[in-house]
């Protein structure tokens, strides 16, 4: 581990010199690249100089009690040592976690899809709630939401609504959301009172760039139509709606919440391109062991990950036994505390994988 962090502390010295050296910053797009592998580097190298400190400290205070020292200062540094240790101790840790393979997809951008399960007008008001809960959450991290398409039910439910959303490190904050959703209440639409499960699916699919995934006009086909609103009621008079189909996959989008035709045909290519990339991921991790498709994470969206239980405030998640009582909270975007404690358990999981 430690020949490891050596090399890579040298590589981010080597870095802090080149991108300092005019005749590299003047080649902008290279320099753009070196920018972001030593950004990549900082944290791990700031922590693994942390954690060096440290040991000097601990060899400092036991060089000390090898002298002759009164009683009380004696146990001061001895004090002082045991704290020390316990830092060393929980640094090794973070460093080991910061060691695991990244995710490459983690820094990008997403899009989310919500869709309405069983439950029927119930199920879309959940799906609604869904969206809301995402959207404050991403308020509160300062990332940008954009809906790319929607189709809304009378009550202000969401039969589907797919969003993207802009911001460092939304990828690795939403992509443990993928999965069914259930929520147990009464709904607004049962006089009688009764308690009702409905569920929606989510998935989170890592936004893809034009260099991740080529996507050739002779493979698409692009029609107009005019957007319509609920009761069939025309949006605008011209024809701005774009549905894009592609052929190999025979994958469908349509996008028709802007009023500009050239909108709504950029937000369906950017779909698609995030289809098409997950996709080819499912692809690559097909043939995963049995025990890496148990980890948390994966995206499967037919697990049933969470439960919404309003009777008692409570929210669940079924993969890491979790309940906290602060539905309100939750539904108001407050995830945190849930994306910790899965990211903690999906470290956990790649760690013992790195002991095997």
């Amino acid at each position: 581990m430690f020949d490891k962090l050596d090399a890579i502390e040298e590589k981010y010295d080597e870095l802090t010199k080149k991108i300092a050296d005019p005749n590299v910053i003047a080649d902008r797009e290279g320099w753009q690249k070196l920018v972001k592998e030593h950004a990549s580097l900082e944290e791990i190298v700031v922590k693994y100089k942390e954690y060096k400190e440290t040991i000097n400290e601990i060899e400092e205070n036991k060089a000390l009690l090898r002298e002759k020292l009164d009683d009380d200062f004696k146990e001061l540094v001895e004090s002082e040592v045991e704290e020390l240790e316990d830092r060393k101790a929980k640094l090794e840790e973070e460093l080991k976690i910061l060691l695991l393979p990244k995710d490459p997809n983690d820094e990008k951008n997403v899009i989310v899809e919500i869709r309405a399960g069983a439950g029927g007008e119930e199920a879309a008001l959940f799906a609604a709630d869904l969206y809301r809960m995402y959207s404050m959450y991403a308020e509160s991290k300062g990332w940008k939401v954009e809906v790319l398409s929607s189709n809304a039910t009378d009550l202000g439910g969401f039969k589907e609504i797919i969003f993207s959303v802009e911001g460092k490190g939304a990828y690795s904050r939403l992509k443990y959301e993928s999965g069914v959703h259930r929520v147990q209440r009464v709904p607004e639409t049962e006089a009688g009172g009764r308690i009702h499960t409905s569920t929606a699916t989510v998935a989170v699919l890592p936004e893809a760039e034009e260099v991740d995934v080529e996507i050739k006009p002779e493979d698409i086909k692009i029609d107009v139509f005019r957007s319509g609103g609920h009761g069939g009621q025309s949006v605008n008079t011209t024809d701005s709606a774009v549905r894009v189909t592609h052929i190999p996959t025979g994958i469908v989008i349509s996008c028709q919440d802007e009023r500009s035709q050239l909108k709504n045909k950029e937000r369906a290519l950017k779909y698609l391109r995030a289809r098409l990339y997950e996709m080819a991921l499912e692809e690559q991790t097909a043939n995963i062991a049995e025990s890496r498709k148990s980890q948390v994470g994966t995206g499967d969206r037919s697990e049933r990950i969470r439960t919404y239980n309003f009777p008692q405030g409570r929210v669940s998640d079924h993969r890491i036994n979790l309940t906290l009582y602060k539905l309100n909270a939750i539904l108001d975007g407050d995830l945190d505390e849930l994306i910790d404690a899965l990211t903690i358990a999906d470290q956990t999981e790649k760690l013992k994988e790195e002991a095997v």
